[in-house]
């Protein structure tokens, strides 16, 4: 794994992700659609490249004198805001992944690393679930999940090694889209009140750096057609971490559940088994949730 391709690699899991393949010794060509990146840290071993993932058939011009071995996938429109009930958009996304694939191949690389979403397993439950009416929020893990299986058909059909880690929850510094944790310790920051539902649905949550790691493994020891779990592989119901995350930042604020259940579709521990990911690459977590917290805590109150 010498010389890679990254798109989305000005995004928060991207540009952790070339930043860590850099510095081991990877040349990366990183792709994203903003003129200049604001998150890749200056490296000689990146060289970065403004396109428009709907343009990627312009990449074999730009690589026409370079073999690359590896492809990794991040670019992903929508993955949060009013986006991710975009179904239009969700589509689009996923016949790009499926571009991105052959374009790959065409570009003589063995390996097709594409970022799923845990919300893949979700979909499936909640959709064939009888008498269950999914709600919109379910078209973003629809579109990956739409993706993951037309790649691996056209995988096989042109022959290109396809690996699909699926990303549980993402954290850390550098995040500024306003999901759960980045949400939850803005307020704990802001001493605004902490009230959540009854938080009884199972989750996962891991540090950013962490999931950088996981990628750089799996696109050296993952093998084939296989789906990798990335996650801290102590997954446990929300109301736990959000306790954890009140006791640590400021137990002066404690948490409020309330009596609401959850209503989705709760999944189970055994989702989020990460053992095959050990097994395979010998991926272990090196950051805790609560040294995660505290990082991105540190992090959000230099940007306030």
């Amino acid at each position: 794994m010498k010389n890679v391709i990254i798109t989305g690699a000005d995004g928060f899991v991207g540009s952790n992700t070339v930043n860590y393949f850099a510095n081991n010794g990877a040349e990366v060509l990183a792709i994203d659609i903003v003129k200049q990146p604001r998150r890749i840290q200056p490296n000689a071993n990146v060289t970065y490249l403004s396109l428009d993932i709907n343009d990627i058939a312009n990449l074999q011009s730009v690589c026409e004198n370079k073999k690359y071995d590896t492809f990794i996938h991040f670019a992903w429109a929508g993955s949060a805001g009013d986006g991710r009930t975009d179904y239009n958009l969700q589509l689009k996304n996923a016949l790009n992944t499926v571009e991105c694939l052959k374009m790959a191949k065409q570009l003589g690389c063995s390996r097709f690393v594409c970022a799923g979403s845990i919300m893949e397993k979700e979909v499936i439950s909640a959709v064939f679930t009888p008498g269950n009416k999914p709600g919109m929020a379910y078209l973003y893990g629809m579109g990956k999940l739409t993706a993951h299986i037309m790649c691996k058909s056209v995988a096989a059909q042109i022959g290109i090694d396809l690996i699909w880690p699926m990303i549980t929850n993402a954290y850390g510094v550098g995040e500024y889209s306003p999901r759960f944790i980045n949400t939850t310790i803005r307020k704990i920051i802001n001493h605004e009140p902490l009230q959540f539902t009854a938080a009884t649905q199972n989750y996962d949550f891991i540090y950013i750096t962490d999931v950088a790691k996981a990628f750089y493994l799996i696109a050296q020891k993952g093998k084939p057609f296989t789906e990798y779990i990335i996650g801290s592989s102590n997954a446990r119901p929300l109301k736990e971490f959000i306790i954890a995350m009140t006791s640590s930042l400021d137990p002066t604020n404690p948490p409020l559940f309330g009596d609401i259940p959850y209503t989705g579709t709760n999944m189970s521990i055994s989702d989020f088994n990460t053992q095959n990911l050990q097994n395979d690459t010998g991926f272990v977590p090196e950051v805790s949730f609560e040294e995660g917290i505290l990082l991105t805590k540190q992090w959000l109150l230099t940007i306030q």
